[in-house]
């Protein structure tokens, strides 16, 4: 590829003499004047806010100064947010311009510009009403480098907006953000979900389902969010806008309290809350502030494998997903059935067959099978599923692109992943996991210390949730994302749905190694959610944690994107692991 050349952005003051003094600002420089002027540039639009934190538009135009006059004086009429912006005395515009842009590569920019906006944390609205993913176009290869360009430059006016891409990137937020470049298969898998979603709302049919499947890392969080955020704004789109969907009501639900933390912020980020209701909540919130009297248009469910099949607290239903389909029109349900972790989310083979065949009715049912987390090759992936589906342990696979070692040593493992963590700018978010193989109990401390802790070997840390935050308040952040859980142990129950660059795992003594096979031992668990019985559909109470243990081991062995490192507590298991790396 050719030297694409650096972009040329220029700060002006947001108000009616922005067009002007632009030109003023650039005249007499011919290049300038091209690129900002004449070419087809991206806009970032930014206002401080009183209590702290950003209100940002981003927008892209081939007529910055028409475009910029129509901001001021025609939209305020119609749309709040730009009267506001009008309003105000400290607004700032960024005109971005370079000389390979074009229509399509400004829209791909102005995407990826409102992908990075989302992470920042200091951004706490974020405006545009578009989503402009654009296919394969003559320059389209020249993206990524160009808009890193792009934000380092905007960097060097205002670190605070335009921070490190690394921070932005391990977000959360970042990760399960709606502008996301889909693949081909999340695309078809969108398309098809939208048109189904239009489909009913305009037939007024209800109680239908979509059914999402696939394993961990196969890209359903995005999917799932992109879809949202696509729903949302169906009243502001003139290409779709069809009669009735003015009170457009769509909600996200998710039985995860960090999964919740993140679908919040990017429902206030990107404004589609709705006055006096919940866009994003819990299942059992829903159902109980939901008649089927008057059902909700839309109901997507991230994590559908974690709502509950039996009753539990404030919940006193027998089927949260049943009781969710009575209250919607519509319901896009996300499940992988090997991340069902405990005994009130447990479903019979014979239960999901009949789900899957209530999806099928209307052809439903969508199964995603690529694999966009853990950056291996298939045989590596092929290697980690082993461990869970078959129950063996084969040799470790060559793989230039996957760092998966096996440690002798639980501190060392931890000393690697620390280095990871803190010292290796490419590595950024890297934590250590476990199997819930330690005591640990919320409400309460130890009798005999301040913390509950994981021991492996010569290793000793707490399980995740007990340390103090650091710094500024991180209530909003997941655990993974928040500082001083370098120094803690992470389980099923805070990490499931998000991604570590790296990650580390103990696995604890419920997981051990017999006569060439894999074994898991409930009696060695701490999880009582996995081992307790389960009152199944002929009205007998039985152990399920021969199906749950091995979903709980998945999870923390599809964390990693770069990498996987593992500690084995069980001597016969971490013997067999050392064995399968060192015949590589």
């Amino acid at each position: 590829m050719s030297d694409i050349g650096y972009p040329i952005i220029e700060k002006v003051k947001y108000d009616s003499h922005a067009a002007s003094n632009l030109e003023d600002m650039i005249a007499g420089d011919k290049l300038k004047h091209k690129l900002l002027v004449e070419y087809p540039t991206v806009y970032v639009i930014c206002s401080p806010i009183k209590s702290g934190g950003y209100k940002v538009y981003v927008g892209e135009t081939n007529d910055i100064e028409r475009r910029t006059e129509q901001h001021l004086n025609e939209d305020p009429k119609v749309r709040d947010d730009w009267r506001e912006l009008s309003k105000t005395n400290d607004a700032e515009m960024f005109v971005i311009g370079h000389d390979h842009f074009n229509k399509s590569l400004t829209l791909d920019i102005e995407n990826q510009m409102m992908l990075f906006m989302l992470g920042v944390p200091d951004v706490k609205h974020l405006n545009n009403r578009r989503e402009n993913e654009q296919n394969e176009y003559y320059t389209s290869d020249e993206k990524d480098k160009i808009f890193s360009r792009i934000w380092r430059k905007l960097r060097g006016f205002n670190p605070d907006l335009f921070p490190v891409e690394r921070i932005i990137r391990d977000s959360a937020i970042f990760k399960a953000s709606p502008f996301h470049n889909l693949t081909t298969e999340q695309k078809n898998a969108r398309d098809l979900i939208i048109d189904r979603v239009i489909d009913a709302l305009l037939s007024k049919k209800t109680g239908q389902l979509i059914l999402v499947e696939g394993e961990a890392g196969s890209g359903k969080t995005v999917l799932l969010s992109t879809i949202f955020y696509l729903i949302s704004t169906l009243k502001n789109d003139g290409s779709i806008l069809r009669q009735g969907f003015d009170n457009l009501k769509n909600y996200v639900l998710v039985n995860h309290d960090e999964q919740l933390k993140v679908y919040e912020d990017i429902i206030n980020k990107l404004n589609l809350n709705y006055k006096n209701d919940d866009v994003v909540s819990k299942p059992t919130h829903f159902i109980n502030t939901h008649d089927e009297s008057n059902p909700a248009d839309v109901v997507l469910v991230d994590e559908a494998h974690l709502l509950w099949t039996q009753g539990k607290q404030a919940y006193r239903g027998k089927n949260q997903l049943d009781d969710i389909l009575k209250r919607a029109r519509i319901t896009v349900a996300i499940f992988d059935r090997n991340q069902i972790l405990k005994t009130e989310e447990y479903l019979e083979p014979k239960q999901i067959q009949n789900l899957e065949e209530k999806a099928m009715e209307n052809n439903n049912l969508i199964m995603l099978s690529n694999q966009l987390r853990i950056h291996a090759n298939q045989q590596t992936i092929d290697w980690i599923r082993d461990i869970t589906d078959k129950k063996i342990i084969k040799k470790i696979p060559e793989d230039k692109n996957y760092d998966l070692k096996i440690f002798d040593d639980a501190k060392e493992m931890y000393q690697a992943i620390r280095e990871k963590a803190l010292g290796d700018q490419k590595s950024g978010l890297s934590r250590i996991l476990a199997t819930f193989d330690w005591k640990y109990n919320s409400k309460r401390k130890p009798d005999n210390g301040d913390y509950w802790m994981v021991t492996a070997g010569d290793l000793s840390l707490p399980w995740n949730l007990q340390l103090k935050q650091k710094g500024r308040s991180l209530k909003k952040l997941a655990w993974a994302e928040q500082s001083q859980t370098i120094d803690e142990v992470g389980s099923t129950y805070t990490i499931q749905g998000f991604d570590l660059n790296y990650c580390g795992v103990i696995i604890g003594p419920s997981v051990k190694y017999r006569n060439g096979h894999v074994i898991f031992d409930p009696d060695a668990s701490e999880n009582t959610n996995a081992i307790r019985n389960r009152t199944l559909q002929d009205g007998k109470k039985r152990k399920v944690a021969s199906q749950l243990l091995p979903n709980e081991l998945n999870v923390l062995l599809t964390r990693g994107v770069n990498g996987l490192y593992i500690y084995a507590v069980d001597d016969e298991l971490r013997e067999a692991l050392l064995k399968a790396e060192l015949c590589n």
